[in-house]
């Protein structure tokens, strides 16, 4: 903290700006000591009374306490810049240089999806469960669960973009701190977009992984080939059962959930539409009756809310499936998501002939062939009506059962490597990209 004396010698802007400094310096501190309380009251002992395996422990816990080092050079490179009145005159060098060393975190990022899945499937265990509980209980907790600790080096990253610019917003002009932080918080975005980027493959892998097929033709090879998971969530269908569906860069997969053997995975449900054949379509709520049979379609009871409709262009290849989020928020976060997607291989035009025509129950055209043939016949010559639904591109996971990658509006970069890496550069040197969550 400053001396006192020396506080009352500072400008406000001044006296802020150490406020700022002191601000990260404390933070990594109280990293630290929540990194070691990790191991000391909870992987340790949970190994020592075999309560988990290490092998377990490992997948849960990661190399969590091996960052330690890290942090705790940062706070010695800030104390030796400290002056004996508690100022540091210049921080930006320092950051500039220590900041790429948080590129270590790629890996723990990466297996935070998986070892969430494995710490939830061990909490079924009594012995796993009744520990943690006490552990809940206990002072040291301070009222925080397990994940909470472990998810902390996350929340800790996406933080230092902010503490950096309140740093630089306190200093002076002159100062010769504001190229060097400007610099560091270019330098840490680039380290958070790559964390980012590695995180996004690896959550994409690990659905992939968990995906059944019913039917060798469901095994689309780009699926296989999927870098990036645009969005992904709990929808119902037209007969209100619960779908899980998958937005990846090039192909929307809808699955539905299943556990065998304590594994959950996720059987896919009906043939994948590849992203340029997908059309997509909005629906008024009350324009379709959920739940109900072909006949109930004109029955005026149960109308449906917050739901759209998705398909093969050609419909021959596929049937439509109407599906329904929970509110109004999700359905536009879905149909945002998808309609970026669709966007550089579909251009929508208007389809009055479609409007006020009944829907056909999924399983009814699915039994019934020639049901298929008269929804072809009325829309072999258009293309169905896209409603531009805007809303906050930057839907990052936040609790809601749409999960959607936070560079959405950047899809057409998403087609190759090559351009996401070309994207990147150009928003890195510009100073100007939002930080990405990780």
């Amino acid at each position: 903290m400053l001396d006192v004396s020396m506080k009352e010698s500072l400008t406000t802007k001044e006296i802020k700006r150490q406020e700022a400094i002191y601000e990260m310096s404390r933070g990594e501190q109280d990293l630290i000591e929540d990194l070691k309380l990790a191991r000391k009251a909870y992987h340790d002992p949970m190994l020592k009374l075999s309560i988990m395996s290490e092998e377990e422990l490992t997948q849960i816990f990661g190399d969590l306490d091996a960052y330690i080092p890290l942090h705790e050079d940062l706070l010695a490179r800030l104390g030796e810049a400290t002056k004996p009145s508690g100022t540091i005159e210049q921080i930006g060098d320092i950051l500039v240089n220590w900041l790429p060393g948080l590129n270590a975190y790629k890996g723990y990022c990466s297996n935070q999806l998986a070892a969430k899945a494995l710490l939830d499937q061990k909490k079924q265990d009594p012995r796993v469960q009744d520990f943690l509980q006490r552990c809940l209980e206990s002072p040291f907790s301070r009222k925080l669960d397990l994940w909470s600790f472990l998810d902390i080096p996350r929340s800790r990253l996406v933080k230092y973009p902010l503490l950096l610019k309140e740093i630089l917003r306190h200093t002076p002009k002159d100062h010769p701190d504001v190229q060097l932080l400007e610099e560091a918080i270019l330098i840490i975005q680039g380290v958070l977009s790559d964390i980012n980027l590695k995180k996004g493959e690896s959550e994409c892998q690990y659905y992939i992984d968990k995906l059944e097929y019913l039917d060798e033709k469901q095994k689309d090879p780009r699926i296989e080939a999927s870098k990036v998971l645009l969005c992904h969530g709990e929808l119902k269908n037209k007969n209100g059962h619960k779908l899980y569906i998958f937005l990846f860069q090039d192909i929307l997969v809808l699955t539905r959930p299943v556990t065998r053997n304590d594994r959950h995975s996720y059987q896919v449900y009906r043939q994948p539409i590849p992203v340029q054949e997908l059309v997509l379509e909005d629906l008024q709520d009350g324009d379709v009756r959920m739940g109900g049979s072909f006949r109930g379609a004109f029955s005026n009871s149960d109308k449906a809310k917050n739901i759209f409709r998705v398909r093969f262009q050609d419909p021959s290849l596929g049937q439509s499936h109407t599906l329904q989020a929970n509110d109004v928020f999700h359905k536009q976060q879905w149909f945002n998501c998808i309609r970026t997607a669709i966007a550089p291989f579909q251009q929508a035009t208007s389809s009055p002939e479609l409007q006020g025509l009944p829907e056909l129950h999924e399983e009814y055209e699915e039994n019934n062939p020639a049901a298929g043939n008269i929804r072809a016949q009325r829309r072999s010559s258009t293309v169905s009506s896209v409603t531009q639904v805007e809303v906050d591109g930057d839907t990052s996971e936040c609790g809601s059962p749409v999960h959607a990658a936070d560079n959405i509006k950047s899809v057409k970069a998403h087609r190759t490597q090559s351009g996401f890496r070309k994207s990147r550069d150009k928003a890195h040197f510009s100073g100007k990209r939002k930080e990405t969550l990780v």
